[in-house]
């Protein structure tokens, strides 16, 4: 990406002086736009509604982790060594589980975030073509170390995807 914004300087420098003066340049935060968007808000509650029940699962099973952990702090002094044993070991593997499940979660949870903020960033790449040719734009950069705030477009493209559906 840095290559092609280079190249866009490059070019951008070797244009005559009168070009730069009719050049027509935007700046999209593409960060804010993922914040703060309508889309983007409606696709977190769609994910939390989503793994809501596994979260829920997940807590259930801690608790009774903990549980059982303090269970067997208090009693093992007294229980046989055979019953010990097999409470450490029933506690392990369910310690195992909850691990993995947890593991599990956390990966659906980022592939699934992924999937819904590249249809986002597609809803976005659509709006902000469009006000580009609505508003005669030569360019519109959405990586910038610096941009002018007079440039800057993202308030229009959160409110065009607000109005889409």
């Amino acid at each position: 990406m840095r290559g092609l914004a280079g190249l866009i300087l490059v070019l951008l420098m070797s244009a005559p002086v009168a070009a730069w003066a009719d050049m027509r340049i935007g700046f999209v935060n593409a960060e804010r736009v993922m914040r703060e968007s309508a889309p983007a808000a409606r696709a977190l509650k769609k994910l939390e509604k989503e793994f809501e029940r596994r979260e829920q699962e997940l807590q259930k099973m801690g608790k009774t982790l903990q549980s059982m952990q303090s269970s067997m702090e208090k009693t093992a002094s007294t229980l046989p060594e055979s019953e010990r044993k097999a409470k450490e070991r029933e506690f392990s593997e369910m310690s195992r589980d909850f691990q993995r499940k947890e593991r599990t979660l956390r990966e659906d949870y980022a592939q699934r975030q992924h999937e819904e903020l590249a249809g986002i960033q597609d809803q976005a790449n659509r709006v902000i073509q469009q006000i580009a040719e609505k508003e005669k734009y030569d360019l519109i950069l959405q990586e910038a170390v610096y941009a002018n705030p007079s440039i800057d477009i993202t308030d229009k493209v959160i409110k065009a995807l607000i109005d889409m559906k």
